[in-house]
């Protein structure tokens, strides 16, 4: 973690993801001069792992206490047509327990802009939180619920976000497998290389949506 910023100053952005080969990619995409600075946090997998680093990372008087929060990574894209290296901008999240209220990502205008105007084929609407990856017919399932992806930490990550206080939160996932091009693993065929190299080309947009937020202290 940084060191507290000053109390003028505006918090840092924090990006949350799971996986090694994630945070890799988030931290080596070019931050265009990232202003204020930017916190790449790897939580760890599943949904129980997430709200726990994210619960610490925001917990009073830590540097990160009032980030923006956002939860990036690779994701399972639901749609057919959706191929690897398609980007998923949510507009809510849902939690894998039933009752749990969505978590609505109410500033992702700015983000649609810019990852389309990049050339990008972007993707919005619900992402679904699971426990467990998601195969086959369980996949078609979510989608007939309206989900357009899913991914294991995001609802997760913006739940805690968001409990920990009110803040900005989105989440933006780059699709590495779909219905007609899954994976066994991250890395091993050409969509998950494809993957990669778009989530690093996320990374100055995350910077723009963050200095584009009429954050409390500006």
């Amino acid at each position: 973690m940084p060191r507290r910023s000053p109390p003028d100053a505006d918090p840092p952005l924090l990006v949350a993801c799971a996986l090694g080969i994630e945070r890799f990619a988030l931290r080596g995409g070019d931050a265009g001069g990232a202003d204020p600075p930017v916190v790449t946090l790897r939580t760890g997998m599943g949904p129980h792992a997430a709200e726990r680093a994210i619960a610490a990372a925001l917990a009073a008087g830590s540097a990160t206490a009032d980030s923006p929060v956002v939860a990036s990574g690779f994701c399972a894209g639901l749609v057919a047509g959706m191929r690897p290296g398609d980007v998923v901008v949510a507009d809510a999240t849902r939690d894998h327990r039933a009752g749990v209220p969505d978590v609505p990502c109410r500033d992702n205008g700015p983000l649609l802009r810019s990852l389309r105007q990049r050339g990008l084929r972007v993707h919005t609407g619900l992402l679904r939180g699971s426990d467990h990856v998601v195969r086959g017919a369980e996949r078609a399932e979510l989608h007939a619920q309206g989900a357009v992806a899913v991914d294991m930490e995001s609802a997760a990550t913006l739940r805690a976000a968001v409990r920990a206080g009110r803040r900005p939160v989105a989440a933006v996932r780059v699709v590495v497998d779909a219905p007609e091009h899954e994976l066994v693993r991250i890395g091993t065929l050409r969509g998950g290389i494809s993957a990669f190299r778009v989530l690093r080309s996320v990374v100055p947009v995350l910077f723009e949506w963050h200095r584009s937020l009429p954050l409390p202290r500006r």
